[in-house]
């Protein structure tokens, strides 16, 4: 199918050289185009928007895919990085006619460090504490997420972790450089880096999948996300995947089409405003 590509959009005006964004739109398809927002992973310190992830066999056919490049961990500190994956949104919906997007339906996409900042967008949709910058006039919410295997709880990971995974509670952690300090000496931050700290019953339907034996996300960060969306009443689908590590290595070629079979059918329920 061909598609429109469209390089090194600017979301924010005289932005950080990182908050940008590719956007792919199909050249045929439905007036409107339902919107994907892929969040790259890569511990919130390395990664683009080129990354190999993205979910690329939706572009050409009815979806939008928007690939954003956000300020990373050497550049700000949180909430830096959630700002941006919100700034973003509001600049696609605030261009929808140009693009010819539909409003009503973003479902932000994300795999690890990427998967965190979705659960957040998901999360935060009700609030405009972390909304700053342009077109502030303009949600910031969407209407789905697609979680892979996405850290949770901070403080919570060395103690889940399985033997011989990495390290994160140390000083010099990803998730203490995401923060800006030690995660031990800085609850207060972690829990606002906590999707859970924000879900309501409003909070829209997220998509959670994680391999049972990850060494570098614990699987059970899932399970306390999983476990505050159906407390709340929210809509969720989860997938654990057994037997598979981060990026669900060591799943099977079946078991992958599965997770893109389960995945792509998530996105037809939220973007068709299906009951789950």
């Amino acid at each position: 199918m061909e598609f429109e590509e469209i390089h090194d959009i600017s979301y924010v005006s005289n932005g950080h050289r990182r908050q940008k964004l590719d956007l792919y739109l199909p050249a045929k398809g439905p007036v409107l185009r339902p919107v994907i927002v892929y969040i790259h992973g890569g511990e919130w310190r390395y990664g683009s928007k080129e990354s190999e992830l993205m979910p690329k066999h939706f572009r050409g056919i009815k979806y939008a895919v928007a690939s954003l490049d956000y300020r990373l961990s050497t550049d700000a500190s949180f909430p830096a990085a959630l700002e941006d994956c919100k700034a973003a949104v509001r600049w696609l919906r605030s261009h929808d006619e140009t693009y010819r997007l539909d409003s009503d339906c973003f479902v932000a996409w994300g795999e690890g460090a990427g998967g965190h900042l979705a659960a957040l967008l998901g999360a935060t949709g009700g609030t405009k504490e972390f909304d700053v910058g342009d077109h502030l006039d303009t949600s910031s919410a969407v209407q789905g997420v697609v979680a892979y295997y996405a850290p949770i709880d901070f403080l919570l990971m060395d103690n889940q972790a399985l033997p011989g995974s990495q390290q994160h509670n140390h000083p010099n952690s990803s998730e203490s450089k995401f923060i800006g300090g030690p995660i031990e000496e800085n609850e207060d931050k972690v829990k606002r880096a906590n999707p859970t700290t924000y879900i309501t019953s409003s909070t829209c339907p997220f998509f959670v999948a994680h391999g049972t034996e990850d060494r570098l996300v614990p699987f059970p960060q899932s399970e306390l996300l999983v476990s505050a969306l159906e407390e709340a009443g929210v809509n969720v689908v989860y997938y654990p995947v057994d037997g598979a590590d981060h990026f669900f290595l060591c799943a099977s070629p079946t078991r992958r089409l599965d997770i893109q079979v389960e995945t792509d059918r998530f996105l037809d329920d939220v973007y068709t405003g299906a009951e789950f």
